[in-house]
């Protein structure tokens, strides 16, 4: 794919724009700047619509800002760098993604942390990290990126520290879903949890992010994967995934965490809640076994819900933990994971379920509001 003709210009494309919380997304001809210094401007192919979108779609997030390109799961070809980027260039087939690495700070140093202190997501900003101003504008008026990342645009513009180069025979109609939900899940439970061979895990949420947990477990050898969630249909569908018995918490007289204690002999190994639920939060982290139990939030709460427990479930050496991202490093790691789906270690194709043209972007939309299927691929040439 060639690219000689659009060096230092205004490129003019199709985007799927966001004027107002909890309307149609409207697919409008937008301006596209050219890529300042530590930008990237990339060609995108294939995008999915993640539960995070609708989240600010729908103005629970921190600070509603419209007019929005959304879209934070994608696959790309970088079409121009800016000044100070000196590992990718056009052609390079990348992910882009709403975390970032700039790969000198003490969080990028740490192997403990993917808390980039440069780069850290600020959902409030919706301007570019190095001039505050917006790459996407229409008839002059601009138009705000959505956590970096834009990919419901035919080309963005992100800070180089967003972007992660991967192997060019990848597909990234299957592999542009790793860039946030998928990694995210896997990576809670391989990276964060970390379950031994034979443990018992519970996943709170059988979505994308809770299915690609369950399968994070399944890989490590775990002999009992619980599945927890309100929609009973999605029981045939997480067995795919390595979910071993389900449990409905809308069928039981008895708190969840009870119950699971019950079944396994006083509470799983691991517990990983994938809901944004605060009430599932606190019921996943009582469900872990007392003296080595460990539960760890995936889901992002609404912006005013508190977690609260007693502190003897802490004391009684029960382990309560957060991540984000998986505790991917996007640059570092991201590139590990598409290799595992490469060897296939990593199954993606069971989570996409639906596929549609750019044009009929608020179809996957509805089917995420109805709950049906997991990951619907938008195809940007079409």
């Amino acid at each position: 794919m060639s690219f000689s003709n659009t060096a230092g210009q205004v490129i003019r494309c199709k985007a799927a724009v966001a004027w107002e919380a909890r309307k149609p997304l409207v697919i409008a001809e937008v301006e596209v700047a050219p890529p300042q210094a530590m930008d990237v401007r990339l060609k995108i192919l294939f995008t999915s619509l993640c539960h995070t979108d609708v989240y600010f779609w729908e103005a629970k997030g921190q600070t509603p800002l419209f007019p929005c390109i959304f879209g934070r799961e994608a696959g790309g070809i970088v079409e121009r760098v800016g000044e100070g980027v000196t590992d990718l260039k056009p052609g390079d087939h990348v992910l882009p993604v709403f975390t970032r690495e700039c790969k000198e700070c003490r969080h990028c140093k740490s192997e403990e942390s993917n808390m980039c202190d440069l780069l850290r997501i600020n959902t409030d900003r919706g301007m570019m990290l190095n001039d505050g101003k917006s790459r996407f504008s229409i008839n002059g008026q601009p138009i705000y990126h959505f956590v970096g990342t834009s990919t419901f645009s035919e080309y963005t513009v992100v800070h180089v520290g967003c972007v992660a180069k991967i192997n060019p025979a990848a597909p990234l109609k299957k592999v542009c879903v790793l860039s946030c939900g998928i990694s995210t899940g896997l990576g809670a439970t391989l990276n964060v949890a970390k379950p031994r061979k034979g443990s018992a895990v519970a996943i709170f949420g059988l979505g994308s992010v809770g299915l690609a947990a369950a399968q994070g477990a399944r890989i490590t050898g775990a002999s009992r994967i619980i599945g927890v969630d309100m929609n009973a249909k999605r029981f045939d569908e997480a067995k795919k995934f390595g979910v071993t018995k389900f449990v409905n918490p809308k069928d039981l007289d008895k708190p969840v965490q009870e119950v699971i204690a019950k079944m396994t002999g006083g509470g799983v190994d691991l517990c990983v809640e994938c809901t944004g639920s605060i009430n599932a939060m606190i019921s996943a982290f009582k469900c872990v076994h007392d003296g080595w139990g460990i539960a760890v939030l995936v889901g992002v709460p609404n912006k005013d819900d508190a977690f609260k427990t007693h502190p003897m479930n802490i004391l009684s050496e029960r382990t309560l933990k957060g991540t984000f991202f998986g505790n991917y490093n996007p640059r570092s790691d991201l590139p590990f994971v598409v290799e595992r789906y490469m060897n296939k270690e990593l199954e993606l194709e069971k989570f996409i379920t639906h596929e549609v043209p750019f044009s009929e972007i608020n179809k996957a939309f509805e089917f995420m509001l109805k709950g049906d299927g997991l990951r619907c691929i938008i195809r940007m040439d079409a």
